[in-house]
């Protein structure tokens, strides 16, 4: 059993205060993690401005180097989990058993992160514009010949991360590589990836003072949330509620992402079924970037039909199997509320779930003593129906059929848009629409990441802001008698 200790300032702590961690399966306990409470939080938060001026010690370019390192370490190395070291094979074993992924998928979101640790350049690059980094070292640069200088908004960068796709980790490391000490409060079944990356980093040469890693309740969330300058938050809807408007608050909600087909290409619906599959089925379906929707104003049945089809053939496996591409939920109770929520929007009438023809009528499955969604497919008949905006952690998706300005006009909130269309007055109308997070023109998976673009709000204009500036050197002094 391992024992996940609090973080303060890097230093290990093990608080009296433990929450166990069970096995989704068997029941077993997999760790005791130690609880930080709001106390302890505000005490560590209090010392902002010394950590972030000890940190400010560090050009980026060292910076830069050490994540290189700890991308390596991320991957292969034995790190620290309070007094016992955990081997990749343990980590994943571990992740897989309090998250319900299956050893696959744990895999690939290892190699998501360590990617992302060694081209933390390039993430940058993107994020800044090309900023050239010693500007923020100097205080002051030149970007296309000019004198820029920008100043930070906070003195720590807090993060309530979330417990269904390890991937999401990449967002808050710039954070780290831009200088600024994190207020981490791990999702209470997934403390394992934000604390190895954090020992990889350690291991790296990273000061250590920088790390605040609090497994907390909602109490310490709160706290985090209140004291850092600024923030992420991951959740549901309720969850990122209450947090609408503060702008020290990054919300990261339901993505609610979606393929738009445009009149132009809906009869050539059969030559984007792989990308659609890919869209809504990678990594389980448990991504904001995953499709939840299909939009068309053309064909919805058929796509629906094929879809369903294909998608069948995922199935719940063991864990340990290398074609397992199903997660099963930690929490039985979530599973069965999700599968009575798609049973209630159904009842309503104008929508079918497509996916019944093929697995049957039961969605909600046992296997291996796991709680499995098995994917489902819902033709919608209009853009306002209640299920057509739903977004779940499983491979679920509507095909909504309605025509094109309709659907325009419904699109919503969309983390991301893959639009399948050459018609260029609905290019221009996808361009503008601010409620975009990423706009994809052309067959390109709502769940491809470039390195250099971020998918959903930009790290370094939270953490900087740019000010007017000027660099006026003095005259030489004149020597005196």
């Amino acid at each position: 059993m391992w024992r996940v200790p609090i973080l303060r300032r890097g230093k290990q702590y093990q608080s009296l205060d433990k929450v166990s961690v069970n096995d989704y399966a068997t029941g077993e306990k997999v760790a005791e993690v130690s609880q930080a409470n709001a106390g302890l939080i505000s005490r560590d938060l209090i010392r902002a401005d010394y950590d972030w001026r000890e940190l400010q010690s560090y050009r980026t370019g060292e910076i830069l180097g050490m994540f290189q390192k700890a991308a390596k370490y991320f991957m292969n190395a034995e790190l620290p989990v309070g007094r016992s070291a955990q081997n990749p094979d343990n980590f994943v074993a571990a992740q897989s058993a309090t998250t319900g992924l299956p050893y696959t998928l744990c895999r690939q979101n290892m190699v998501k992160i360590k990617n992302a640790l060694s081209r933390i350049g390039n993430i940058l690059e993107g994020l800044t514009g090309g900023l050239d980094l010693t500007c923020l070292d100097d205080g002051y640069g030149r970007r296309d010949g000019r004198i820029v200088s920008y100043v930070p908004r906070a003195r720590r960068f807090g993060a309530v991360l979330p417990a269904n796709s390890p991937g999401v980790h990449v967002l808050w490391l710039p954070a780290l590589a831009l200088r600024f000490p994190v207020a981490l409060k791990p999702g209470q079944r997934e403390p394992w990836t934000p604390l190895r990356i954090l020992e990889a980093l350690r291991r790296a040469g990273f000061p250590e003072s920088a790390f605040g890693y609090y497994p907390a309740g909602h109490d310490g969330a709160a706290t985090i949330l209140r004291r850092c300058g600024q923030n992420m938050l991951f959740g549901s809807g309720p969850t990122v509620r209450p947090w609408a408007g503060d702008p020290r608050v990054e919300l990261h909600g339901p993505g609610c992402s979606k393929i738009l087909l445009g009149s132009d290409l809906a009869d050539n619906w059969k030559d984007f079924l792989d990308l659609m599959e890919i869209s809504v089925a990678a990594n389980g379906g448990r991504s904001c970037i995953n499709a939840s929707g299909v939009w068309t104003p053309a064909n919805g049945r058929a796509i629906a039909d094929a879809l369903a089809e294909r998608l069948a053939a995922i199935v719940p496996a063991s864990r340990g199997d290398e074609n397992a591409r199903l997660a099963a939920f930690s929490d039985p109770d979530v599973a069965a509320m999700i599968n009575q929520a798609i049973e209630q929007d159904l009842a309503q009438g104008g929508a079918e779930d497509v996916s019944a023809r093929y697995r049957g009528p039961d969605r909600l499955v046992r296997f291996d003593g796991g709680v499995y969604l098995l994917p489902t497919v819902i033709y919608c008949e209009r853009p306002d129906h209640p299920i057509a905006n739903r977004e779940y952690l499983f491979p679920f998706v509507s095909i909504v059929e309605a025509q094109q300005d309709e659907l325009l006009n419904h699109l919503g909130p969309s983390l991301v848009v893959t639009a399948l269309t050459e018609e260029k007055n609905v290019e221009r109308a996808l361009l503008v629409r601010a409620e975009i997070g990423r706009l994809n023109l052309g067959p390109v998976p709502t769940t491809y990441i470039e390195w250099d673009q971020p998918h959903e709000g930009n790290l370094f204009e939270r953490l900087f802001q740019q000010r007017a500036f000027k660099r006026e050197l003095f005259p030489p002094m004149k020597e005196t008698a």
